[in-house]
């Protein structure tokens, strides 16, 4: 299969595009605006906002069960705060402004100071204007490591993104308030990019051992992923192990917030093998792996399952409160009517507003919570898509369990993607205490109304 290395997507805006201060001795997290190349070579550079001085943002390893203390220092144009997504961690920790902190104005700062109790893969972000400031580079990995190390050549972050860049000028496309955005399937780019870089390249060997630690941080994109010239498994979805690693044999879905890591041998004869994105006018290449040399005769066989992290029991799931939850609105569907604070507003009146979607009959984050949980308590959700487009429902200082079309627990998740007209069920037990943000990652959808949240007390 060829791959071409000019993956310029297309959009309605755009039909182509470019042929603690230091706690603990920790440095602060300092976002900011700078520029990076995102753009193919030829093409300025693009003012993007950054932890750091690049996107993705500084990278944060650590060991399970290690403190996380970094300062954030807002030297951006606009409030923010940090959400440290798939961490269960202590609610007044969560980043997420209304609920759990106060935005962090321009000039201020906010100290955040958590343990992290499982290993994995995941991410922080920004959590206030999220379609805008995450669209426009305030992310970074935070990776939690093994009690022991895997044995592994290389383990690779790659963050995954699309990008919405003027075709002229190669600067982030500023209309985040686009109605046709919001009311369909969101933000989605003209670019994709691999750790902000487009068809960057990784030097491995023949018979090499990777671990890729894959992280969609696009603002909508649902992403179809597949391997060319790597043999793998995936063994371990949104930070959390399968109990058994799953083999891959074809391509496989990232919806936005998702990760999959995956252990990949090096087996190609080639000089060349790929991580692809799958597209229905072709499978197209997002990096390179180039081959040089060999690390062993012959590739190694199997993969055992990554250690388990310390998540609760669920029990007797089916015997569980089920709580539905109707994903609504949107283009093609349009809302009827649905509650903005005190006030039942029309379809219209929401429309005017900038207000297109509604879960369970809220355009807004409600006053009252989706769902009060004691602690240690079990509960089944049921999302039901009423709507015409797929949704990413995130729910934050959770894991839960996706309950699988034959009754039986599938794997730890904390974000579901819920398709078009379907229905699917989670178990959860609630037994992280706060306010917790339940809402779809797709964050436009977020933005103009899928938004909610859970006490657990």
């Amino acid at each position: 299969m060829l791959f071409t290395r000019r993956h310029i997507l297309k959009t309605a805006v755009a039909a182509t595009i470019l042929p603690v201060a230091a706690r603990a001795g920790y440095p602060p997290l300092k976002a900011h605006v700078t520029r990076q190349r995102v753009a193919p070579q030829g093409f300025p550079d693009t003012t993007v906002w950054s932890y750091g001085d690049t996107v993705p943002g500084t990278a944060i390893r650590v060991d399970q069960g290690a403190r996380v203390q970094r300062k954030l220092v807002n030297d951006l144009p606009q409030a923010t705060s940090v959400h440290w997504h798939g961490i269960r961690i202590d609610n007044a920790m969560d980043g997420v402004p209304g609920l759990t902190q106060d935005a962090v104005v321009p000039g201020s700062s906010f100290d955040y100071d958590f343990v992290v109790p499982d290993a994995g893969t995941y991410w922080y972000h920004a959590h206030n204007r999220s379609m805008e400031q995450v669209a426009r580079g305030l992310y970074g990995p935070l990776i939690v490591a093994e009690a022991t190390a895997l044995d592994v050549d290389q383990d690779l972050v790659l963050m995954l993104d699309d990008w919405r860049l003027n075709p002229e000028t190669a600067q982030i496309m500023d209309d985040f308030d686009n109605g046709h955005d919001l009311s369909h399937a969101g933000r989605l780019g003209n670019i994709l990019t691999v750790n902000g870089s487009f068809d960057p390249v990784y030097a491995v060997r023949r018979n090499e051992r990777l671990r890729l630690r894959l992280v969609n941080a696009s603002n909508a994109r649902i992403l179809d992923l597949d391997l060319d010239g790597l043999v793998g498994w995936i063994v371990a979805l949104d930070g959390m192990p399968l109990e058994k690693p799953l083999e891959l044999s074809g391509s496989f879905p990232l919806a936005p917030a998702q990760r999959a890591d995956l252990i990949v041998d090096v087996t190609a004869e080639g000089d060349t093998v790929s991580l692809v994105s799958v597209e229905r006018d072709g499978s197209f290449g997002l990096a390179r792996f180039e081959v040089s040399g060999s690390a062993a005769k012959a590739h190694r066989q199997g993969v055992s399952a990554l250690p388990s992290n310390p998540l609760p029991e669920i029990g007797n799931f089916q015997e569980a409160q089920t709580h539905q939850m109707r994903l609504q609105g949107g283009a093609m569907r349009w809302l009827e009517s649905a509650r903005l604070g005190e006030a039942e507003l029309s379809g219209r009146e929401l429309a005017q507003l900038g207000k297109f979607w509604a879960l369970n009959g809220y355009a807004e984050r409600p006053e009252e919570p989706f769902l009060d949980a004691a602690v240690g308590s079990l509960h089944r959700i049921e999302f039901v898509n009423e709507s015409a487009f797929p949704h990413a429902m995130h729910l934050h200082g959770h894991h839960f369990r996706l309950i699988l079309g034959d009754g039986s627990l599938g794997p730890w998740r904390d974000t579901i993607l819920v398709g078009r007209g379907q229905a699917r069920q989670i178990a959860l037990i609630a037994d992280n205490p706060g306010n917790w943000l339940l809402h779809c990652h797709m964050l436009g959808h977020a933005a103009s109304g899928m938004m909610s949240w859970f006490r657990v007390f």
